[in-house]
């Protein structure tokens, strides 16, 4: 299937083809006819995996560009309402489609001239309401969505959707994405939707099946010693690395930075323009790992992060989805690792159990593993290097002091004394450590279905092949 088995207008094609869009992701591929079709809808679906684009497409396909608001768009936080209006945007530029997004801390006067002149308006619930009940906005859209429902619920935000939605119109077609699906949630669904077709995938689908999942299993004093090993094995383009407390954040933003590393903070604390500021930094990878709360970084839609670090683990299987779901987007591969203390395997195990999928067990590398990594991407770096003419000029001035393998020597040396590997050689558990707490856990060697994997086979570091 691709995007023109959707019979789209050619100025939408053009613009998901910009977009870097190829063919449709399992929920877009379910979605979009539905929703073409004139359909309500209730679709499950975890985090990256296209869920905008599944209900953006075929509403912009739909728009009758009057001039006024045609289509609402309810998420629950602000930078989740920035990304979606941006999105939208960016498929419906071509064709003249303006967006306004509504949410607090900003301007009431530039919100409502916004929505004035917007084709689709992307909202928070306090903010929309406010503005409803107070008069300072009608809306009477055609299209109402309710993305990220779980996250409403988790925020507290349910109960403001039901009077908004009485100040909605009655004839509309209504669309709930949601990554679990509560009780509380389908309670709503019943009340939003009617007669709703559904999209869902399987106990075993709620994670995405692109995002590789391991755990680690270490001592509590040792969780900054084996995030750095960590950091320095995977060495990761772009990561999140998330805490369950604010101050907890900032402890460790700090101990990275003295490590070197080009990293930001995220919280609650944070006003806003420290928040966007820190978050356009990491969008635009001037900063390479993120520490931040689940709060603070919930509806974050980076889509080239390439790992996802539980510094601890998350208290429900919901946060677990939503915070590995940073990593994978896009139909991109990704990381999760989990550092989690003996005392903590029931947790993992409840998690497992919900979430499905494969969360496979490793052991921290040791100082030799990470130097060999650190050898094979030094060779991958001298392959792509063209030397220039000023490099051979040098090399001609320095062969006068050295021999060429005297040379060459010195200078890896120098290369290699800049990729320091810190800490002790041994962090966390062994083998034979995990498999006397897996069998505490009654949580026997072997993949049984729901049950974390440890056998002995996962242990093995597969370092790249070496080249030539």
């Amino acid at each position: 299937m691709t995007f023109e088995t959707f019979n789209f207008r050619p100025e939408l094609l053009e613009a998901i083809r910009e977009a870097g869009f190829r063919e449709p992701s399992p929920v877009q591929a379910q979605a979009i006819p539905l929703i073409l079709e004139g359909k309500d809808l209730i679709a499950q679906a975890h985090t990256g995996t296209g869920k905008t684009a599944a209900f953006a497409l075929p509403i912009l396909q739909r728009l009758e560009r009057t001039g006024r608001p045609e289509a609402l768009v309810i998420v629950p936080t602000r930078e989740l309402a920035t990304q979606v209006s941006d999105e939208i945007y960016r498929f419906g530029k071509k064709l003249g489609i303006r967006t306004a997004t509504v949410y607090g801390g900003s301007s009431y006067s530039r919100q409502i001239q916004h929505v004035a002149h917007a084709s689709v308006v992307i909202a928070t619930p306090g903010r929309l309401l406010d503005l409803l009940e107070s008069g300072k906005i009608s809306l009477s859209p055609r299209f109402v969505v309710l993305d990220e429902a779980d996250e409403m619920l988790d925020m507290g935000f349910l109960e403001a959707i039901r009077p908004i939605i009485r100040h909605l119109p009655q004839e509309r077609q209504s669309l709930l994405f949601s990554a679990t699906m509560s009780d509380p949630i389908r309670k709503l669904a019943q009340t939003l939707l009617r007669d709703p077709a559904a999209v869902r995938i399987t106990g075993a689908q709620v994670t995405n099946d692109k995002i590789r999942q391991y755990y680690y299993v270490i001592d509590e004093h040792e969780r900054n010693a084996a995030l750095v090993r960590l950091l320095d094995y995977k060495t990761p383009d772009k990561a999140i690395v998330f805490c369950r407390m604010k101050k907890e954040v900032d402890r460790l933003r700090d101990f990275l930075a003295a490590q070197g590393y080009d990293v930001r903070g995220l919280h609650g604390d944070m006003d806003q323009r420290q928040r966007e500021a820190t978050i356009r930094a990491f969008k635009s990878s001037s900063v390479e790992i993120l520490v931040a709360t689940d709060v603070a970084a919930r509806g974050l839609d980076v889509n080239d992060v390439t790992h996802v670090f539980n510094y601890h683990l998350p208290f429900d299987s919901e946060s677990y989805v939503h915070r590995i779901g940073r990593t994978g987007r896009a139909g991109r591969e990704g990381t999760a690792v989990s550092l989690l203390t003996p005392h903590e395997f029931s947790s993992l195990i409840r998690i497992q159990k919900a979430v499905g999928g494969k969360i496979e067990g490793r052991l921290i590398p040791r100082i030799e593993e990470v130097r060999s990594r650190k050898d094979d991407t030094l060779r991958s770096r001298i392959d792509a290097l063209e030397p220039t003419a000023e490099d051979f000029a040098l090399l001609e001035a320095l062969k006068e002091e050295y021999d060429l393998t005297n040379l060459a020597a010195r200078l890896l040396r120098a290369l290699r004394d800049e990729e320091t590997v810190r800490g002790a050689d041994r962090i966390g558990k062994s083998l034979e450590e995990i498999e006397r707490y897996l069998k505490q856990a009654d949580c026997p060697q072997g993949n049984r279905r729901g049950k974390p994997r440890y056998g002995r086979g996962n242990f093995r570091t597969r370092r790249p092949r070496r080249r030539g």
